[in-house]
Parts: structure tokens; C-alpha cells; sequence
């Protein structure tokens, strides 16, 4: 991996106090930036997780150069940190529900929470909980993965955030504010923030990107390489993506004309041995986030009336090795 010289904090940003709850692949990446900054982290981790990083610290193994920090503040119950100015939700889909409630107490008047999931529902769980107006959507573009507790391998992509209010919400002073300074953050910690004008067409975009290509990889248990070479699978894939666009258009997401286009470029562009977090984790027989995912894609699909053939082939396919997450 590239090493680089650890930036230090520029006193020009306003320090954060950030609560990074699930310490997986993108949690780590992220809370590691930051606290690579100068910010102040706190993780929310139990287990072999949490253990690893009470003794060991974390570890970044990554293309925009590695990193440990030996010493961080871990947290096996959130309500042990305090208020927080940012809460990053980094858990699986599927544990989102059950986890809001224990977020409260993490929760300020300028507290914005961010949730960094692969799906399109995680706002909504939060926000039926947490006070709405605390609550923005969020998504983000990196490849990475937890190879220990503790141990993050990032292999693609530096990473990038895309956040803002969620539909009809309007940030009130203080969240704004908090988000302006997260949006400075991010950006002086070596990666890529983005408010997007709709965020609800940027999560469906990130959708449309990550679902078709997981759960094709995983129904022909390959690396993204063999599926994007070979005719037929490439083509299966192209058929599904069509499929995610059609539930979108019926949930009234205004697609870019290029939409597909775009995907299939960064598709083309990826490591050949690349993989996303949902196809390991089937062919790991791990819990995984396929009913947020291609579950979703079903559920949305009849709920519309939209047919998708693929995907009724593909969760069926998929559906004896997805274990609930736990």
C-alpha cells in the first residue's frame, strides 16, 4: 500500500465530536479519517471487535495509504458517550431497526444523524425513532472491509460522502450548521463530501449501483470480473439494472438520462477481484444485507406493480444462503 505522512488537523475547521456506530468496513474507513484529523472519535463495537480495539487499536490497510491509531475510545452501549455532534449509523441494513433505540441518548439539538447504509429505507427506520428533524439521508462510495476486528483493508475508491436533508425536510440552524462543519471535515480528512441537490435520486443512484452488482456476483459466486466478461451474466446484470430503474420510476425517483450509462462506466472500472459487501457476505454464508437490498427491490416491485423477473430468480437463488443478520 502507499504510504502517506498523517495530515494534521486544520485549526481553520471546527472540531467534531462523532459517535461511529458499527466499526465494519465503512465505519472504520470513515472514523479513521477523522480521527486521523483531529477530531474526536468515539465507536460503538461489542465483541471480538470491541476487544480488538481496546488492545490493539485500529488498523487501516488502504490505497490512500495505512494507518493505526493504537489508541481509540470504544463504546460497547452508545448511551456511555454523551450527546454527539455527528452520529454515523454503520451498522447492516437489517440492524438498523433494532439498533435507533439505543441512539437516543446521543442526540443534542445540532446532532445530525448520518446513516451509511446500502438500501433505501435506513433514514425512514431512524427517523420513526430518533427526533426526525436530528435525522439526514446519507450514503457513501468506497470499497472496504473488515478482515479482523479491528483490521479494515480499504482496496478501492477514496472515500466519498454524499448527505443533505432528507425529502421535505428543511435543516433547522444548528443541524445546518453541524453539516457545513462535517462537509469541511470530511473534505480536509483526504476524502470526497458531496451535498447533492435530491437526495433521494442520489440514494437510488447508489442503489442502482451497488444491489444489481451484488446480487449477480453472488447468485454466480464470482468476483465482479468473470460477471462483467462474460456475455451472459453481464447481460443478467444489465436486465436487473433495468429492473431497479423501473421500482425507481414507480417511486417517483427522476432518473438522470445517463443513469445506467454511469454504472456501467464505474462498473467497467472497477478491480476485476473486487466484490461488494452483500455478494462476500452470501458466499461467506455471513449475515448479510440482502433483504435491505434485493428484498427491497421485491417488496418496492410489488407493492408497484413492477414486474422484475431477474430479481424474482436471483432472491430465489439467493434466498437459502442469506442468514438474518444478528
Amino acid at each position: 500500500m502507499t504510504k502517506k505522512a498523517s495530515p494534521s488537523r486544520d485549526t481553520s475547521v471546527a472540531a467534531l465530536r462523532v459517535a461511529v456506530v458499527g466499526v465494519g468496513g465503512v465505519g472504520g474507513v470513515f472514523g479513521a479519517r477523522l480521527a486521523q484529523a483531529g477530531h474526536e472519535l468515539h465507536f460503538v463495537a461489542r465483541g471480538a471487535t470491541a476487544e480488538a480495539l481496546r488492545t490493539r487499536g485500529l488498523y487501516l490497510e488502504s490505497v490512500d495509504g495505512d494507518l493505526h491509531l493504537p489508541q481509540v475510545a470504544v463504546h460497547e452501549q452508545a448511551a456511555t458517550i454523551g450527546v454527539a455532534d455527528v452520529v454515523f449509523v454503520a451498522v447492516k441494513a437489517t440492524q438498523v431497526a433494532g439498533i435507533a433505540p439505543t441512539l437516543t441518548s446521543l442526540i443534542g439539538d445540532a446532532t445530525i444523524v448520518v446513516p451509511l447504509q446500502n438500501g433505501v429505507e435506513a433514514a425512514t427506520l431512524l427517523a420513526d425513532v430518533l427526533p426526525p428533524a436530528s435525522v439526514i439521508d446519507g450514503l457513501c462510495r468506497v470499497m472496504a472491509m473488515q478482515t479482523a476486528p479491528g483490521h479494515i483493508r480499504h482496496t478501492a475508491v477514496t472515500p466519498v460522502l454524499e448527505l443533505g436533508p432528507r425529502a421535505g425536510q428543511t435543516l433547522e440552524p444548528a443541524r445546518a450548521a453541524t453539516l457545513d462543519k462535517l462537509v469541511a471535515a470530511v473534505k480536509t480528512a483526504g476524502m470526497h463530501p458531496i451535498v447533492p441537490p435530491d437526495m433521494a435520486v442520489a440514494i437510488w443512484e447508489k442503489f442502482l449501483f451497488i444491489e444489481p452488482l451484488g446480487a449477480v456476483c453472488a447468485a454466480a459466486h464470482e468476483a465482479i470480473g468473470p460477471v462483467r466478461e462474460t456475455p451472459a451474466t453481464r447481460a443478467l446484470l444489465d436486465q436487473a439494472l433495468e429492473e431497479v430503474l423501473a421500482v425507481g420510476r414507480a417511486m417517483g425517483v427522476t432518473w438522470p438520462e445517463r443513469a445506467k450509462a454511469d454504472v456501467w462506466a464505474r462498473y467497467d472500472a472497477l478491480p476485476a477481484d473486487g466484490s461488494t459487501s452483500m455478494a462476500r457476505d452470501l458466499m461467506g454464508r455471513r449475515p448479510s444485507e440482502f433483504d435491505a437490498q434485493t428484498g427491497a427491490v421485491i417488496r418496492l416491485a410489488r407493492r408497484h406493480a413492477v414486474p422484475v423477473p431477474v430479481h424474482d430468480v436471483l432472491y430465489a437463488v439467493l434466498l437459502p444462503a442469506a442468514t438474518p443478520a444478528t
